[in-house]
């Protein structure tokens, strides 16, 4: 029996479907942990497969990669170096689980499968796994550790049964995604098991983006007397060991390094940052193409593009029409200067032409309204996606959750693309962003530090120039107003009549949220982006489009 346990967290960033490349992250981990001098390697949950898998744990073939993996890792193991829980779909009597294998001294010496299977916002785990039992520790070097996953601390029962069948220390694998100030909640979740059992806690999380979804990281261990001991670094892999010590009344964790927590605005940043790093790596494009307009949320998104890939693998274009004002091509010169990425000028202004002359005939001398402001979006739509086919880059879409939301925004004009970092920024959040970044050059940014969305951008009045003098007020409420509105409809589930009551005019709630209502479909068709904030509507909001109620 041992006195001493030194468990090595590796917080991953595995790529779905990668069971190669995953094996290797895991075992250059395990490497790193023996240089520390641990006992034992900790990996987040399905770090073999990598999280979530989705349909991917459907196919006997991939699950049956995946028992290779764990055979390689448990031959590993006969170096006498440390002894490894990893984290797997694992298929025992004809059902799939999400497991934890203890891996050691060549041998399998224990397995504990998940209890409590997620079925809300992102997560869709009871369709593809079987709940495990309720499960007692794993014991390794006499050392009694109980491994829930995941979710079954969000609840007390998995943790109680652990500490009731003599657990010692709780070693938690998770796959926890981003949103704003999630890390003081998971903090606050870990001590509310840490007061019930009264035992020591590890919460390792995944890091990286995966689709719509960002694991941001930010492993940490806590006490038996609650206290923070150790913080791994948000939006970095990292490998990092605590130990634990037994002493008269348990096992307690020692203090080691616990790294600062980024601002709410700093990890919005980062969230975006990392999420189009891994879209843009892991399905392999060689850079990405960018509608510069002299607006800020094309500024926004290309300043984090050349952050995440730096500025050599991102090219904007600007595509003036006859509506675009001298001070949106001005504007759109200096921020691609200054973020130091290229550009190109294509005008619309032909193919305008070409549509007009093409539908003259169908459309008679009917007067200009909407289909032509459409046009000229889907004239630009149809230049970038030309530009993506022959140069091979992807499109990056622009446009915000504001206007995502009320379907302020073109099917297949400026939705065009393969991804959107802004899907889940609210308009007002843009705005504090570009300051943000104009103040600070980020933790592992590419970019150039300083300045780099010109003042003019942020300080103009929205305008999709689509027509003479146009501002989006002329459409929609104030973006103040509108966003603190569209965050009571979509993260809150307010009605309007409960929004009236919280002092907003009832016209202009009420014509909200029919915009929200009727623009479903266009949110169908949308790229995937990053999720931000509690409820992205493309995957956590998910309404009928063909919907009667009128709420």
């Amino acid at each position: 029996m041992t006195d001493s346990l030194k468990v090595a967290l590796a917080q991953l960033n595995p790529k779905v479907g990668d069971v190669a490349g995953n094996l290797a992250k895991v075992r250059a981990a395990r490497d790193e942990s023996a240089r520390q001098g641990a006992d034992l390697v900790l990996t987040a949950e399905l770090v073999l497969a990598g999280y979530f898998p989705e349909d991917l744990v459907l196919k006997p073939a991939f699950v049956k990669r995946c028992h290779e993996a764990v055979e390689a890792l448990r031959a590993d193991t006969r170096d006498g170096g440390p002894a490894l829980f990893v984290t797997t779909p694992w298929h025992e009597d004809g059902k799939l689980y999400n497991a934890i294998i203890c891996l050691d001294k060549g041998e399998i010496v224990g397995k504990r499968y998940k209890v409590d299977l997620p079925n809300y916002g992102v997560f869709d785990d009871k369709r593809v796994f079987t709940p495990g039992p309720m499960p007692g520790p794993l014991v390794f070097n006499g050392v009694r550790i109980g491994v829930p996953i995941c979710e079954d601390v969000w609840t007390p029962d998995v943790v109680e049964c652990i500490a009731e069948t003599g657990g010692e220390i709780l070693l938690v694998p998770n796959a926890s995604p981003y949103e704003v100030g999630k890390t003081d909640v998971r903090v606050q979740l870990g001590v509310k098991r840490v007061i019930e059992s009264g035992l020591p806690l590890v919460y390792l999380n995944q890091v990286g983006g995966q689709d719509e979804v960002i694991y941001d990281g930010g492993s940490f261990a806590l006490g038996a007397d609650r206290q923070l001991k150790a913080k791994l670094a948000s939006f970095r892999e990292e490998v990092a060991t605590v130990e634990f010590r037994r002493g008269q009344s348990g096992w307690e964790c020692l203090p080691a390094a616990i790294a600062p927590e980024p601002s709410d605005i700093e990890s919005i940043y980062q969230a975006m940052m990392l999420g189009l790093r891994d879209y843009v790596n892991k399905t392999g494009f060689p850079s990405v193409i960018i509608g510069l307009s002299g607006g800020v949320d094309s500024a926004l998104t290309a300043a984090v593009a050349a952050d995440a890939l730096g500025p050599g693998r991102v090219h904007t274009i600007m595509m003036p029409s006859p509506y675009t004002s001298a001070h949106s091509l001005e504007d759109a010169r200096a921020c691609a200067e200054a973020i130091g990425v290229r550009y190109d000028i294509v005008s619309i202004a032909p193919a305008m032409e070409a549509f007009r002359s093409m539908l003259l005939p169908l459309f008679g001398n009917r007067k200009e309204d909407v289909t032509e402001e459409n046009i000229q979006s889907r004239a630009r739509g149809v230049t970038l996606m030309a530009m993506s086919n022959k140069l091979g880059g992807m499109v990056v879409t622009t446009g915000n959750k504001s206007e995502m939301a009320v379907g302020y925004a073109t099917l297949y004009g400026d939705m065009c693309g393969g991804y959107n970092v802004l899907k889940d920024v609210y308009k007002t959040t843009a705005f504090e962003l570009c300051r943000w970044r104009n103040a600070h050059l980020p933790v592992g940014a590419m970019g150039r530090p300083g300045r780099v969305i010109p003042e003019r951008i942020i300080d103009k009045p929205p305008s999709a120039e689509l027509r003479p003098d146009q501002k989006d007020e002329d459409s929609l409420p104030p973006y103040p107003v509108l966003d603190a509105i569209l965050k009571g409809l979509i993260e809150r589930d307010l009605s309007a009549e409960e929004l009236a009551a919280e002092g907003y005019d009832v016209a202009t709630v009420t014509r909200v949220w029919r915009l929200l209502e009727t623009a479903e479909y266009k949110r169908r068709q949308a790229p995937p982006g990053v999720k931000i904030t509690s409820r992205l509507i493309s995957r956590e909001r998910r309404y009928p489009i063909v919907n009667g109620f009128r709420g």
